[in-house]
């Protein structure tokens, strides 16, 4: 805003000076130079009525050598001519007096033009009769050119100043404007990446500004209250949830040691429900402790975390005859909050075990695309129908019996607090791929060599 507030002022003082000042030096040049040739024309008439009385007798006195040493001494050239064309005095001009000005003063016009840097004047020599000769000035348009080019320097200072001070108002009154609604567009980033504490200064700037500030703390405000005390609800009900839980569990792996086999296999059923509820009290805490935390995002070294986290799951996999294999061509780097990569990883290979079976394939890749970095977890199972897929990332939407459907919901939350996106596509052949596109970072330290680029883990 700064920069178009300032190009605004430059321009619109730019446009007044081309439209006012650039006409008026043009007239003013032109009115220099009127004056100039008509002073010229009246010391040529000057000299032509002292010449006159000398050209009706024919007679070449010294009065018409006195005005030509004169006219000689202001570095002019006056040059007397008769009716024949013949120089009465003042020897041959220095440039050729043109006949046609010669001509227009023997009709008994003053006629004057410009040749290169000279200026011509012809009057002719008369009283009332006949034209007696001719009288030419030359004179040097050197001074001429020099007030015309002073004139035109100190246009040209006026109009830079004025530029100047332009700018300077204009770089002013955009700060002024542009600075407070910088700082209030940062406070609403900050905010909307989740730091509820923060709050827009409200004493600089218009008062549209001062308002709209003051307007959006409040908001803020109201907005804090309401997240934390949703947060603080989730939070303080699910731990107090696991106290009686591991509790209730307790007695029931009692009575179920003690109990005949009919109602052991129904304890054994209440103990699943029991685990089930024991996790979704625990993905509720995950997802608050996930919505309380505001992120500083950190050059993350992608393919270390998932040969880390791969490599941690292979076991689990193993067990259930499935297959994880990883594919990173090459170093990528993301900038994400730390920690937060190995919770998404997590989440993703627990939820992908859990939905396929033996004999099934996850697949980890990752890879540097325009926006940033691209990690992707596919699986060959039976994956998802679009309509599951659109609601996949709310809580509690789970597209197993025994699911808690929070654990979606943490890895867009964490994607997301990171300024990354998450979505869900089809895998090709059938199967479920999550797309996560994580902000890029400057790469960090170059890893040792011989490790491996691309790597596969089998289970």
């Amino acid at each position: 805003m700064t920069r178009r507030i300032l190009l605004a002022f430059v321009g619109l003082t730019v446009a007044i000076l081309v439209a006012a000042v650039i006409p008026l030096g043009m007239e003013a040049t032109a009115h220099e130079y009127h004056d100039y040739v008509e002073d010229s024309i009246n010391r040529a008439r000057t000299a032509a009525g002292e010449a006159e009385e000398r050209l009706g007798d024919h007679h070449n006195g010294p009065i018409l050598s006195d005005l030509v040493a004169t006219s000689r001494r202001a570095g002019d050239r006056l040059v007397i001519f008769d009716t024949g064309g013949k120089v009465l005095a003042g020897g041959r001009p220095t440039a050729a007096i043109p006949a046609s000005l010669i001509a227009q003063a023997k009709a008994g016009a003053t006629p004057s033009r410009r040749i290169d840097d000279q200026l011509i004047v012809v009057v002719p020599v008369q009283e009332a009769g006949p034209v007696l000769g001719e009288v030419a000035l030359v004179i040097p348009t050197q001074t001429l050119e020099q007030r015309m080019m002073m004139f035109w320097l100190t246009l040209a200072a006026v109009a830079t100043a004025a530029l100047l001070a332009a700018a300077a108002a204009g770089l002013g009154l955009a700060r002024w404007v542009a600075r407070p609604l910088a700082l209030l567009d940062t406070t609403a980033r900050q905010l909307g990446d989740g730091d509820l504490t923060v709050r827009a200064p409200a004493g600089s700037g218009p008062g549209e500004l001062r308002r709209l500030a003051a307007t959006f703390n409040t908001m803020a405000g109201r907005l804090e209250t309401l997240v934390h005390g949703h947060r603080a609800v989730i939070a303080d009900v699910s731990h107090q949830l696991r106290t009686p839980l591991a509790a209730l569990r307790l007695r029931l792996d009692l009575l179920a040691a003690d109990a005949d086999e009919r109602t052991a296999a129904e304890l054994s059923g209440a103990l699943g429900e029991l685990a089930r509820l024991s996790r979704l009290v625990d993905g509720l805490l995950a997802v608050a402790r996930a919505e309380n935390v505001v992120p500083h995002p950190v050059p993350v070294d992608v393919r270390d975390v998932i040969m880390e986290r791969v490599d941690a799951w292979v076991p689990v996999a193993a067990e259930r005859g499935v297959r994880i294999d990883t594919v990173v061509p090459r170093r990528v780097t993301a900038l994400l909050g730390e920690g937060y990569l190995e919770q998404i990883l997590d989440n993703l290979l627990a939820n992908a075990l859990d939905a396929i079976g033996e004999g099934h394939r996850v697949t980890v890749s990752a890879m540097p695309v325009m926006e940033g970095v691209r990690v992707m977890v596919a699986d060959n199972g039976p994956g998802m129908s679009q309509a599951e897929r659109d609601r996949a990332f709310r809580r509690f939407a789970s597209g197993s019996p025994g699911g808690t459907g929070l654990g979606l919901a943490i890895v867009h939350r964490l994607i997301s607090s990171s300024g990354g996106t998450a979505r869900l596509a089809e895998t090709a052949g059938g199967g479920l791929t999550v797309i996560l596109d994580l902000p890029a970072a400057p790469p960090v330290n170059a890893l040792p060599a011989g490790h491996p680029g691309t790597a596969s883990s089998a289970g």
